[in-house]
C-alpha cells in the first residue's frame, strides 16, 4: 500500500493521460471548455475500457443481481467482525481487537454500501432501483441490530474505563460509539431495551417508507402558455409537451422553484406550491401520524420528554425549550420589521392580482419584484450572463485558488450516465492526490430530485498507517444545453451549486483519523457552516469575473447591483438567495 501510494503520487505531479486540467475562465475557459469536450468524444470513442480510479472503492455500474449479493456479503463480513469483537474477554481488550477492527470496518465498508444505496439515486434502470432500494433497506435493518448488540457494546465500554485512547481522536470515536449504543437503550434493564430495540425498528420502517414515497412521486400538472407567463422561454422549451400543447410542471425542485420565483399567475403558483406540498399525501399522512407517535414512545423511554429532545441532545441547543426561547427572542425582535416588509409584498400582490389573500406560495415572487422596483433589475436578462458551462469553471479556479487544489477531470472514469463527470482533486504544492468527486448536473427521469452532496466514501487512517481517500458525489437538477443555447442559471443557482461544492471540498480537504469523524460527518451544528460561509465569495467582484460572460465594464455595473443585493438581503428576512 505504501508503495501504490507514492507511485499514485508521483503520476499526480504531470498531466496524466487523458485527463484535463481546469484553470481557466472567462472567454478563454468557454473556448478551453469546447475543445475540451471534443476532445473528450474522441477519447471516450477511442477508448472502450474504462478507467478505474486508484483508492476508490465506490463500485459503479452494479447489475440489480449484483447489488443484492454485494448488500449480502457485506452483512456477511460486518457480522464476522462484530462477533469477533464480542468474544474478546473483558479482561483482554485492545485498541488493537476492539477499537481498530470495528474503525476499520466502518472504513471499508461504506463505500461498498454506497455501491448498494446510491443507485436509487441515480440509476436510470428501475430494476436498479428498486434493487438498490431493497440492499438499502436490508443493510439498515443489519445495522439497526448491530448497534443493538450488548455484548460489543459491554467489549467497548471496558476499553473505555481503561483510558488508553491512542490520541484525541481516537477517544472521540470511542465516545461516538458508546453514545451510540445507549441512544439505542443498551444502558436500560432488559424489558426496556427490547421496547426501545422494537420501537427502534418500527421507526426505521416508517421512515424508510416515508422517503420512499416521495422519492416514488410522479405527480405533475398541466398548463396552458398562458398560465406559465412570466417563465423565460428557455424553461419553457425544457418542459415536456402533451399533444393538447399543455406543459408539463413536475414537482422536481428545479421546476417547482422556477415557477414560484418566475410566474405572473398567482393561480398557477399557489396550485404549484399546494401541490408540491401535498405530495404522497394520501401514502404518508398515515406513516407521518403513526411514525409521531412511535418516535415519542422511543424517546420516553430513553428518559427525554419528547422525540425533538432526544434528537436536540446532540446540538448545541440541547433542548426544544431552548429552541423555542430562541425561535420566540429573535421573533419578537423582527416582528416589526417583518409586518413592515410584508405590507410591501402585500400591496405589489394587490396592484397585480387585486384583492387576493397573500400566501406563503407569494413570497419567492413577490420579492423578487422588490428587488426589480428597487435596483432596476431584470433578473431574467441576468441569467444569460451565467451559462453553466463557465459559472462551473469559474467555481473551479476559485475553489483552486482558494484552498491551493488542483483539478483534473478524467474523461475516460466508468460511470452510470453519459452526463456524469469525475475529477481527481489534488494538492497543489505537493501533487498529493486528496481524492475524486463525481457531477451529476443534470436532470433526468428516475434520479433524485433534489440537489446535494453525497459521500462515496470516507477519508481515514487504519491501523496500519495507509489512508483511505475520501470521493464525493454532487448532484443538481440543472437543465442540458438546448439545440446550441447553453443551459442559463438563475442567480439563485448561481449560489445554489457554489454551496454544494463548499461541501465537496470540506468532504476532500478533511484529514480525520476515522471514518466516521470524516468529512460531512461532523456535528450537525456544523455540518453546513462551511458551505454557507463559502458561498458568500458569489458576491465578490473578483468571483463574479470568474462566473460569470460579461465584459469587464458590465462586471463592473454587475458587482454593484449584486452588492446592493447583498445589503438588501441581510436587512430583509424574506430575501432567498
Amino acid at each position: 500500500m505504501e508503495s501504490e501510494g507514492n507511485s499514485e503520487k508521483k503520476m499526480s505531479s504531470k498531466t496524466k493521460k487523458g485527463s484535463n486540467i481546469i484553470p481557466l475562465t472567462g472567454a478563454a475557459a468557454l473556448l478551453t471548455l469546447a475543445v475540451s469536450l471534443a476532445i473528450t468524444a474522441i477519447n471516450n470513442r477511442r477508448n472502450s475500457k474504462k478507467k478505474d480510479l486508484p483508492g476508490c472503492n465506490f463500485r459503479v455500474n452494479l447489475s440489480a443481481s449484483e447489488i443484492l449479493k454485494l448488500a449480502d456479503r457485506i452483512i456477511a463480513k460486518s457480522k464476522e467482525v462484530h462477533d469477533a469483537v464480542a468474544s474478546v474477554p473483558l479482561d483482554k481488550v485492545t485498541y488493537k481487537n476492539v477499537i481498530s477492527p470495528l474503525a476499520e470496518l466502518e472504513a471499508q465498508q461504506f463505500p461498498l454500501v454506497q455501491s448498494c444505496v446510491v443507485p436509487n439515486l441515480v440509476s436510470t434502470s428501475d430494476k436498479v432501483r428498486k434493487a438498490s432500494a431493497e440492499a438499502e433497506k436490508k443493510i439498515d435493518a443489519h445495522a439497526s441490530s448491530c448497534s443493538n448488540q450488548e455484548d460489543v457494546y459491554g467489549v467497548v465500554k471496558a476499553f473505555a474505563a481503561k483510558e488508553e485512547w491512542m490520541g484525541p481522536d481516537a477517544r472521540r470515536y470511542i465516545q461516538c460509539l458508546i453514545r451510540d449504543f445507549e441512544r439505542n437503550g443498551l444502558n436500560l434493564t432488559a424489558t426496556k431495551r427490547e421496547e426501545v430495540q422494537r420501537l427502534r425498528a418500527q421507526i426505521d420502517e416508517l421512515s424508510f417508507l416515508y422517503v420512499k414515497n416521495l422519492n416514488d412521486d410522479s405527480t405533475y400538472l398541466l398548463f396552458r402558455e398562458d398560465e406559465l407567463d412570466g417563465l423565460p422561454t428557455e424553461f419553457l422549451k425544457t418542459l415536456e409537451k402533451v399533444e393538447n400543447g399543455m406543459f408539463k410542471v413536475t414537482l422536481k425542485s428545479h421546476h417547482v422553484a422556477a415557477v414560484l420565483e418566475l410566474c405572473k399567475i398567482g393561480k398557477t403558483r399557489r396550485l404549484v406550491a399546494m401541490t408540491y406540498g401535498k405530495r404522497s399525501a394520501k401514502v404518508n399522512l398515515s406513516v407521518l401520524e403513526d411514525l409521531v407517535q412511535v418516535r415519542h414512545k422511543f424517546a420516553r423511554l430513553l428518559g427525554f420528554s419528547n422525540y425533538a429532545d432526544y434528537a436536540l441532545n446532540l446540538r448545541m441547543a440541547k433542548t426544544s425549550s431552548k429552541v423555542l426561547e430562541f425561535l420566540e427572542d429573535i421573533s419578537s425582535s423582527l416582528s416589526n420589521l417583518a409586518n413592515k416588509e410584508l405590507s410591501v409584498l402585500k400591496e405589489l400582490k394587490k396592484q397585480e392580482e387585486g384583492e387576493l389573500p397573500f400566501g406563503v406560495e407569494d413570497l419567492p415572487y413577490y420579492v423578487k419584484k422588490v428587488e426589480q422596483q428597487e435596483f432596476d433589475v431584470d433578473f431574467g436578462a441576468l441569467k444569460q450572463y451565467f451559462p453553466v458551462n463557465l459559472v462551473l469553471s469559474g467555481i473551479f479556479k476559485i475553489f483552486q485558488d482558494l484552498f491551493g487544489l488542483r483539478f483534473e477531470e478524467i474523461v475516460d472514469a466508468d460511470v452510470w450516465h453519459s452526463d456524469v463527470r469525475v475529477f481527481s482533486v489534488f494538492d497543489l504544492s505537493s501533487g498529493e492526490l486528496l481524492g475524486y468527486f463525481y457531477l451529476d448536473m443534470y436532470t433526468r427521469e428516475g434520479k433524485y430530485g433534489q440537489t446535494c452532496v453525497v459521500a462515496l466514501q470516507n477519508g481515514s487512517v487504519p491501523f496500519n498507517g495507509a489512508r483511505q481517500i475520501p470521493v464525493a458525489l454532487l448532484i443538481s437538477q440543472l437543465q442540458k444545453d438546448i439545440g446550441g443555447i447553453p443551459s442559463l442559471l438563475r442567480f439563485s443557482e448561481v449560489v445554489s451549486l457554489f454551496h454544494e461544492f463548499g461541501h465537496v471540498v470540506q468532504h476532500l480537504c478533511n484529514h480525520a483519523s476515522f471514518a466516521r469523524l470524516s468529512g460531512l460527518h461532523v456535528d450537525p451544528d456544523f455540518v453546513e457552516i462551511p458551505a454557507q460561509v463559502l458561498e458568500n465569495w458569489c458576491y465578490e467582484s473578483f468571483s463574479l469575473k470568474l462566473i460569470s460572460g460579461f465584459h469587464q465594464v458590465f462586471l463592473i455595473k454587475l458587482y454593484i447591483l449584486l452588492k446592493m443585493l447583498t445589503l438588501l438581503s441581510y436587512s430583509s428576512i424574506f430575501i432567498q438567495r
